[in-house]
């Protein structure tokens, strides 16, 4: 039941001056006349972190045009600008109001360039605004100093909200502008399935980075223009034509020298399954959304993985058909990313050379005639990564800068040079060919009748963590975008390449505790586990799996990440 900003203010000055927990009998929702104000959880004292709160604008206030967010493409987009112009206005009243600890504290998230489905504001159907915020209750020692609330409340918090939630001619431009850069993004992802691509690169994308720890474009950077061979041209339905280089389903190859562009272009592509804000350079590169970045992972934890396409006839006769280990060499982690991408259902793997199992990848010629092919327990990959594509239709994009072992597997290779890319399919085939070394290789390989992969079944249950109690208590901690903790149990997700966001970490943590109380002993397989969250998530954003105490730090993951996510729980 709502009460009334007047009461608001009478609670606020019969608790003046006493001991802090005194805080707690302002829990519950306000009318605030022109949106309602909803204290969801006060703070334990003014050093402990901030209460959590929430403003509901009602959609006949925040007025925003239905055709803003009549899809989920633009309404994600909508909720991405507004939660950023909150946060932005937030911060000029932060710390306005005095006291101990962190008292005066207001913040929200700040969104990165990824335009993400987050907790931090909320459309509902009828164009209603929530959006969450944190707010340091202010005190005295740890006496209540309840003036500087209401200042902070009363006087602070409505001018936050009028100029960033409610719909006027001076956000009409960027709201539009929003949702039609959210249509051509999603209109691009459409094409390509139609027109069987794994990405699109548009011609004048600015690609490389500030710094290695920046992700704003870089200033005065070589804009990208696709080679002719592989240009194509869509009309997209508000920016109309555009040009760019699309990728074909099958196997390419990234090669050039260092520092020529090759992992920039690959990593584009990588955050490419995200749509970007406009004027990040990257806004109109666009990848299959299901990819997967693949790399070696020494020390990770595998959890009952048939990794026998990859590993066969151990030594010491270990059946990897169902593997596990708690310290996996780069090989073997590597050979189980591949399997455990393909268990998420990624139609595209994304692999640089420079942080891959050599072992994994390759075998040369040499090797083959020294160590003969019956004592070598590893299938590399590139006598796999055709197979692949033709078996289960999975694409590859592979960075190569020193071994040219995949130019025989390649479908288009793509040289980057002072970051443009040249199409060098054609040269670099005839190069191979009459390149002997290469050549011997290449019929070495074939000559060892490498069998077809035997695909993994996928519906079979793989449990190995215990099952959770709901009663039990949890304590969740994130350290930045490297690891979860979850009941002092660490997750380490520092290789996960394409989580771009500590609230996809946090939503993460959420997510599989969810599934350890909820679901482990259904029997069901990984699918059923993550394909069950993913409806929960689709109707109720957190709600269900915060049990209705959702904080405004979640941002949705991808189901390629909750898998990764669960294969890295190494369990009690």
């Amino acid at each position: 039941m709502k009460q009334s900003k007047k009461q608001l203010t009478k609670i606020l000055g019969e608790i003046d001056n006493k001991s802090y927990p005194a805080y707690k009998q302002l829990k519950g929702s306000y009318d605030m006349t022109d949106f309602v104000l909803i204290i969801e959880h006060v703070q334990g004292d003014p050093f402990a972190s901030p209460s959590m709160v929430s403003v509901e604008v009602p959609s006949v206030k925040a007025n925003f045009p239905k055709n803003l967010y009549d899809n989920e493409e633009k309404k994600v987009a909508l909720e991405d600008l507004l939660l950023r112009q909150f946060s932005g206005e937030l911060r000029k009243y932060s710390f306005q109001a005095k006291g101990s600890g962190k008292s005066g504290f207001m913040g929200a998230v700040m969104p990165g360039p990824e335009i993400l489905k987050r907790t931090g504001c909320e459309i509902s159907g009828d164009g209603t605004v929530r959006v969450r915020f944190e707010a340091g209750f202010p005190a005295n020692g740890r006496r209540i100093n309840s003036r500087e609330l209401e200042k902070m409340l009363v006087q602070l918090l409505p001018k936050v909200v009028l100029h960033s939630l409610y719909y006027d001619k001076t956000k009409e431009r960027q709201c539009m502008q929003s949702a039609q850069l959210a249509e051509d993004q999603k209109f691009i992802r459409e094409e390509l399935k139609k027109r069987n691509l794994v990405a699109f690169v548009a011609n004048g994308a600015i690609l490389p980075r500030e710094s290695g720890v920046s992700s704003r474009p870089m200033k005065n950077a070589v804009t990208f223009q696709s080679p002719k061979s592989l240009e194509i041209t869509l009309q997209l339905p508000n920016r109309g034509e555009m040009k760019g280089m699309g990728i074909p389903q099958g196997i390419t190859m990234i090669v050039g020298g260092g520092f020529h562009g090759k992992s920039t272009l690959l990593k584009a592509l990588e955050v490419g399954v995200y749509n970007h804000v406009a004027g990040d350079g990257r806004e109109y590169v666009i990848t299959d959304d299901s990819a997967v970045k693949l790399r070696a992972e020494d020390g990770r934890s595998i959890q009952k993985v048939d990794i026998s396409m990859f590993i066969n006839n151990l030594p010491n006769g270990k059946d990897t058909s169902c593997f596990s280990t708690e310290d996996a060499s780069g090989s073997t982690s590597q050979a189980a990313n591949v399997v455990e991408a393909m268990e998420a259902g990624s139609h595209l793997f994304l692999v640089d050379e420079d942080t891959s199992a050599t072992n994994f990848m390759i075998r040369d010629e040499l090797m083959q005639k020294v160590v003969h092919s019956n004592m070598e327990p590893i299938t590399p990959f590139s006598l796999r990564v055709r197979q692949l594509y033709k078996k289960v239709q999975i694409s590859t994009i592979l960075v190569a800068g020193s071994s040219g072992s995949y130019f025989y597997e390649a479908d288009h290779i793509i040289q980057m040079k002072e970051y443009q890319p040249e199409d060098i399919t054609e040269m670099a085939k005839s190069v191979a060919q009459e390149f002997a070394s290469l050549e011997h290789e290449n019929k070495a390989m074939e000559n060892e009748k490498v069998p077809e992969p035997f695909i993994p079944d996928f519906s079979k249950p793989r449990i190995w963590l215990k099952k959770a109690d709901m009663r039990d208590r949890v304590k969740m901690k994130v350290m930045g975008r490297d690891s979860i903790s979850i009941n002092k149990e660490t997750i380490d997700l520092r290789y996960v390449e394409q989580l771009v966001d500590t609230g996809q970490l946090a939503g993460l943590a959420n997510i599989v505790w969810f599934i350890r109380v909820h679901f482990l002993a259904e029997d069901m397989s990984m699918t059923e586990m993550v394909n069950r969250i993913e409806e929960l998530l689709n109707t109720s954003v957190f709600e269900k799996i915060c049990a209705g105490k959702v904080p405004g730090n979640l941002t949705v993951p991808r189901k390629q990440e909750i898998f990764e996510c669960l294969n890295r729980w190494r369990g009690e």
